[in-house]
């Protein structure tokens, strides 16, 4: 027997003991019976009484609980395979007569029960009545899951053995086409509405467009709006209900956004049969699959460390680095195995490794200043074209595609002026809202980069419906970089695609910018004579930062 066994009779133990002896026929879910001897003894020791029946129809557990609620053992996955249920049903009483609970759909969620079978077990309730629910495949009415309610026992047929042979042949075909379909980790976004945000919309795009940058297939976003749980972020009844659905669409993860604490990734990577991830970790990806260079990589596996060390004890599939795909990838995915000594030995080593190619950076940067060559710096909201304009502007072939953060590893090249000057023009790893201060730390090979500029040229996507937040978000983060006082341009981009090039005319003026499109090389020589004005003095002499400031 399995639960709260204390305080019992002799008697009662008994009467307990041989519900082992019962049995289910093949083609029955339950039997009146087996039906009323559980009612009986749930009457007897006041407590809910279940038993887990597998489908030969033998009991697996005798489980007793408190008034209100059953606690199951831990059966895990009795049967392999993602398309198939656990081959077990629980059958047990409510001694108040209560429908099926959020317990029981959380139960049948969280295990792939084949029947949850809850027993009306009032005194004087005739006939015996049951209600029950089943999983269902993804189905186009978006139903999770079938429901019997206050059904007569005796009046209640199903044939079980072949009923549970079709059903779960029907997950097997649902699963093995949407296998056939997909080609990519398949996702389920989860965005808290916390009322913390001013335009949760645009997070919830953002959050898209990340998990497409990832080369994730997005199956549904879900938003949920209300404040935190402190356990399961969204609330317990709403997470085992998206656990239902990700089994129906065969999802592979779920992303959470805003990022989830420590306790949080626990919890729910303990009920969750799929990888769970968060924004951050999301990012961490994306810039795992991104970097190139040695110093790019070994920035990516510290971003990695940090952040998940304090994650990294019994996070159950979260941490697995075994089974690969979105957030469990990067130079750093073998590390992650380590236990936490390890792990901290790790990142002190680099830490050193990084110091030192730090202080190789900065003997090139003293060089490139005695040789007198301006430094300025592409910096802007990711996907906002800084790639797009550096190729136009020096004839470079950086990498270009419509994704947040194509570019990680700083991009230099030389811009000449018509007038035999030269300056080392340097695209750099976009920004974004909320960046991970760890990032932050971990990447300061680009972040020294901006720091030894002598100009920042500010690339905005006007053609983004909130070019004005991104602006802003990068404009903060430059101040948080302790670079506002560097000297910046900002330059408007992809005006030719607001209709009327007035627009973006009008803007230029008001911010002091300029705008171009980086497809059209005839808008982008105002922005290179501006910045030769900016660097050089009438003279030829460039211009001190005093001077640029001003």
């Amino acid at each position: 027997m399995y639960g709260n066994t204390g305080g019992l009779k002799a008697s009662q133990t008994d009467a307990l003991q041989r519900l082992y002896r019962r049995h289910v026929p093949p083609d029955m879910l339950v039997t009146p019976e087996l039906v009323r001897t559980l009612v009986d003894v749930a009457q007897d020791v006041g407590r809910q009484v279940g038993v887990v029946v597998d489908r030969k129809g033998s009991i697996e557990y005798v489980v007793l609980g408190d008034a209100t609620s059953l606690e199951l053992p831990e059966l895990g996955r009795v049967r392999g395979g993602r398309a198939r249920l656990c081959g077990v049903r629980l059958i047990h009483t409510h001694l108040k007569g209560e429908p099926l609970s959020t317990d029981d759909y959380s139960d049948l969620f969280r295990l792939s029960l084949d029947f949850v079978v809850v027993l009306d077990a009032r005194h004087h309730v005739n006939p015996l009545t049951m209600s029950a629910a089943h999983l269902l495949p993804v189905n186009p009415e978006g139903r999770q899951w079938d429901t019997y309610t206050s059904t007569p026992v005796h009046e209640f047929q199903l044939p079980f053995d072949s009923f549970m042979h079709e059903l779960e042949g029907e997950f097997f075909r649902k699963a093995e086409a949407m296998t056939k379909a997909r080609g990519s980790d398949r996702a389920m976004l989860v965005y808290l509405d916390d009322g913390r945000s001013d335009d949760p919309g645009w997070e919830v795009e953002e959050l898209t467009q990340l998990a497409l940058s990832a080369d994730l297939q997005v199956l549904d976003v879900v938003v949920q709006r209300r404040r935190p749980d402190p356990k399961y972020f969204i609330g317990k009844g709403r997470l085992f209900e998206i656990l239902a659905r990700t089994m129906q669409r065969e999802a592979d993860l779920l992303v959470f956004c805003p990022d989830l604490t420590p306790a949080q990734v626990k919890a729910i990577s303990e009920v969750a049969d799929v990888r769970v991830i968060d924004r951050t970790q999301l990012i961490l990806d994306i810039f795992a699959q991104r970097a190139k260079s040695n110093d790019g990589k070994l920035q990516v596996e510290l971003a990695q460390l940090k952040y998940l060390l304090p994650r990294f004890m019994g996070a159950g599939l979260a941490m697995s680095r075994l089974t690969g795909g979105i957030g469990a990838r990067g130079p750093g995915e073998t590390k992650l195995e380590m236990d936490r000594r390890k792990v901290r030995h790790r990142i002190a080593m680099l830490d050193r490794r990084l110091d030192d190619l730090s202080t190789q950076r900065k003997q090139r940067r003293r060089r490139r200043e005695r040789n007198s060559l301006p430094i300025v710096s592409i910096v802007g909201y990711t996907n906002a074209g800084k790639s797009s304009l550096l190729n136009a502007l020096t004839q470079a072939d950086a990498l270009v595609e419509d994704k947040l953060f194509a570019t990680l590893d700083p991009f230099s090249k030389r811009l000449r002026f018509p007038r035999d000057r030269e300056v080392v023009l340097t695209d750099t790893v976009g920004f974004i809202r909320d960046l991970p201060k760890d990032l932050r730390t971990a990447f300061r090979a680009t972040l020294e980069e901006l720091e030894s500029a002598d100009l920042l040229l500010h690339i905005v996507d006007v053609a983004s419906p909130r070019w004005e937040d991104q602006l802003n978000a990068v404009e903060k983060l430059l101040d948080d970089l302790a670079l506002s006082g560097t000297p910046r341009l900002t330059v408007f981009n992809k005006c030719d695609l607001l209709g009327a090039p007035q627009v973006g005319a009008n803007l230029a003026e008001r911010f002091g910018g300029v705008a171009v499109s980086a497809l059209d090389r005839e808008t982008l020589r105002p922005l290179v004579e501006r910045i030769e004005s900016l660097i050089w003095n009438p003279d030829g002499v460039v211009r001190h930062e005093e001077e640029l400031r001003t």
